[in-house]
């Protein structure tokens, strides 16, 4: 799988794909850490940044294909935590909130990163890039079409105009953008953390 072989419109489609994907992983998290799922600041079920970090990934440091996997865990470990410190402060000077907040786990550095939090991450995303990664670009690649085109070029442009939104009323607002909660009751983990 090299990036020269893949069409833009199969690197947008990869960046939705892992965009949605992103709003279930943090989803699960809020749900056995905090007993909610919510709306994740978006109407759509996707966040932007996940797409877009792991394709930054991908460019910067490649699949894990023919390296050890330590290795690049501790790349994308250096990665995660960088780009959540970067992303926390960016949004805190911005729109005037905490984006989150993760001062109550054990190891933090910032409020934005954790020792646990960007090992969890880089853990997940070590084994996607084995082993999901290069699933979806292959499946995404095979069926490269007209019809793709269109749904990629409709899909990043819903994408980025959901993003402008949010972040227009949290700026506007100095506030999360709240649209829906569901609450699960499975905060297992909280309760470890008290």
């Amino acid at each position: 799988m090299e990036n020269n072989e893949l069409s833009f419109y199969v690197w947008i489609m990869i960046i939705i794909v892992c965009s949605f994907i992103g709003f279930v992983v943090e989803n699960l998290w809020l749900t056995f850490r905090y007993g909610f799922m919510d709306n994740r600041n978006m109407n759509l079920p996707f966040l932007l940044g996940y797409g877009l970090a792991i394709l930054f990934i991908y460019h910067v440091i490649g699949t894990p294909e023919n390296k050890p996997d330590f290795k690049y865990f501790i790349s994308v470990f250096l990665i995660v935590s960088l780009g959540e410190i970067l992303l926390g402060h960016l949004v805190e000077e911005i729109c005037g909130i905490y984006y989150w907040d993760y001062s109550s786990l054990p190891l933090h550095l910032t409020r934005y990163t954790d020792f646990f939090t960007s090992t969890g991450f880089a853990l997940l995303i070590t084994k996607f890039m084995r082993n999901v990664f290069p699933v979806i670009v292959d499946i995404i690649n095979a069926i490269d079409s007209g019809f793709l085109h269109l749904l990629a070029m409709f899909g990043i442009t819903a994408l980025i105009i959901d993003y402008l939104i949010s972040f227009t009323y949290m700026y506007k607002n100095r506030d999360f953008y709240r649209k829906w909660r569901f609450e699960t009751g499975l905060d297992i983990s909280s309760k470890l953390f008290k």
